[in-house]
């Protein structure tokens, strides 16, 4: 009782504070005068947050996605510190010395429409007052993403080389209430096609009324060398946060991406690396995410073009369904990327995508780039204690995350045996799913297989029953078992439809079925 109303009040506390606040007035949306449909996307967002008409700011700027610096000083930089003072959205204290600084700040979020350019290329001139220090991989550069520069505007400072240290890095609080520093959230409203851009933000709207519900896909696939301990610790932090919140998780931990035919259906959530380009099941024809979804796919060059929708990730993440993305336009290095984790945690305790963003960038002025709506909540109605009912479909991913909830406090074994009760009396396929891969991660292959088996059972998509097949094969080659996955494999195939996954289980087969003892030639003599 005592940990219920400890929730109870985290919900009724984060519920308030953004009830209390009026977050399309503290938003401006940037288009670029220059590139056609911009001013209708523009308006087309304003229009769905009820952001006011003088909250919308047209730049002329270059239609390249790489533009200069001096480009950017003079055509996105210097017009906006000059709107930022003339429509009163910041007020700001210049010193004798000529030293500004912002003292109080109106604005917190950016969204960035399509046609806005996307980052800054290298310069090799000196910049007056920069100061590269030397050089060395971090502080010898000056090319930025648009969007992490445009962030430290109120910061009036001319060092373009290195980084700056993000106040706001693992925070967990409304930006709002950030006051060491004048930090603008940018996002970007940004896709391959205008047409993707317009259904990102209803998608976005509406999953916020009505939940993000679906599963997570984590891919644990790494590079050969370098990073590997963080990434995993990031990939494994996920999974854990998301069955704390009741999210069935499928984790791969094998060294690449998930395989072309993988089932990934339902996929509300996606984090994955190291591939350079948009790989595996989302490259299978019809692939979508469900409405909402937020993906994320680290690489250094993730983002590197926005207007391709099969370079990179970012791109062809949004052009595949997703409603928001993160991603890189150079190389950040590991540790100054997006931490995914940091971003998954603060998205499942309801702040916006702008805010989770920016809580999880240790630096800006670097490369980073976030594409969707700045003020998107895909979680938002698992904060307040009054959400109205999921619609019918949503029913048995509400009732995980209710009972995930409700269970916390259990002991993994206890919470696991109640789960399968609960999963087995409603026929919660995706509940029971995640338990079994939960057991299986543990070694308790067993109850592993029993769970998957109870899983398939409850299934009726063919792709969800096939995924289940796949994983109970991989349970029994764990478990020492290889015949009886192979059993099972064959079985499968005789009955279920064709599907591009079969062929999995087709490897599967081929993989343990014996192999003929080569003839030995008689000899002549």
């Amino acid at each position: 009782m005592k940990s219920l109303m400890l929730t109870l009040m985290l919900v009724i506390v984060r519920g308030s504070a953004y009830a209390a606040e009026n977050l399309p007035a503290q938003t401006i949306v940037i288009f670029n005068t220059a590139v056609p449909d911009s001013a209708a996307l523009a308006k087309f967002y304003a229009e769905k947050r009820a952001i006011a008409d003088d909250h919308v700011v047209g730049l002329d700027c270059p239609p390249e996605e790489e533009i200069s610096r001096e480009q950017y000083d003079t055509t996105v930089a210097e017009p906006l510190r000059k709107i930022f003072e003339e429509r009163q959205w910041w007020r700001v204290h210049e010193a004798p010395d000529g030293d500004r600084r912002v003292q109080t700040l109106g604005i917190h979020f950016v969204a960035l429409i399509r046609g806005m350019p996307l980052k800054i290329r290298p310069t090799t001139t000196p910049y007056p007052g920069d100061n590269p220090a030397g050089g060395g991989p971090v502080q010898g550069r000056n090319e930025a993403s648009v969007d992490s520069e445009l962030s430290t505007l109120g910061f009036f400072t001319r060092q373009i080389s290195g980084v700056i240290t993000n106040p706001y890095f693992q925070g967990f609080r409304p930006i709002a209430e950030l006051t060491a520093a004048p930090l603008l959230l940018v996002t970007r409203l940004d896709a391959p096609e205008s047409a993707t851009v317009r259904r990102m933000i209803t998608d976005a709207i509406e999953a916020e009324k009505n939940g993000l519900w679906g599963r997570a896909f984590v891919d644990g696939a790494h590079e050969s060398s370098g990073g590997k301990e963080i990434g995993d610790a990031w990939m494994r932090a996920i999974v854990d946060q998301c069955h704390k919140e009741g999210v069935p998780v499928v984790f791969d931990d094998l060294p690449t991406v998930f395989p072309d035919a993988f089932p990934v259906s339902d996929c509300a959530l996606y984090y994955g690396w190291y591939a350079g380009n948009i790989a595996g099941p989302f490259n299978q024809p019809g692939f979508k995410f469900v409405p909402g979804a937020v993906a994320a796919h680290i690489h250094s060059y993730s983002a590197a073009t926005l207007r391709d929708e099969n370079s990179g990730w970012a791109g062809p993440l949004v052009s595949r369904g997703a409603a928001a993305t993160v991603g890189n336009v150079y190389e950040p290095y590991l540790e100054l990327t997006a931490h995914l984790d940091v971003l998954n945690d603060r998205l499942l305790h309801g702040f916006t995508f702008a805010e989770s963003v920016f809580m999880s960038s240790r630096v800006l002025s670097w490369m980073g780039v976030a594409l969707g709506d700045p003020l998107y909540r895909p979680y938002l109605t698992w904060t307040q204690i009054d959400s109205k009912t999921p619609p019918k479909s949503a029913a048995g991913w509400r009732a995980y995350h209710d009972f995930a909830i409700k269970n916390s406090k259990l002991e993994p074994s206890d919470y696991r045996t109640q789960a399968r009760i609960a999963a087995a009396r409603t026929r919660n396929a995706a509940m029971m799913e995640d338990i079994g891969l939960m057991e299986m991660r543990d070694g308790k292959f067993p109850t592993a297989i029993a769970a998957l088996e109870q899983a398939r059972g409850a299934y009726s998509k063919r792709d969800d029953i096939i995924r289940c097949v796949l994983e109970e094969c991989d349970a029994f080659i764990k478990s020492g078992k290889p015949n009886r996955a192979l059993d099972l494999a064959r079985r499968v195939l005789r009955i279920v439809p064709e599907s591009p996954a079969l062929n999995l289980l087709h490897k599967v087969e081929s993989d343990l079925a014996p192999k003929p003892t080569p003839s030995v030639a008689t000899p002549h003599y």
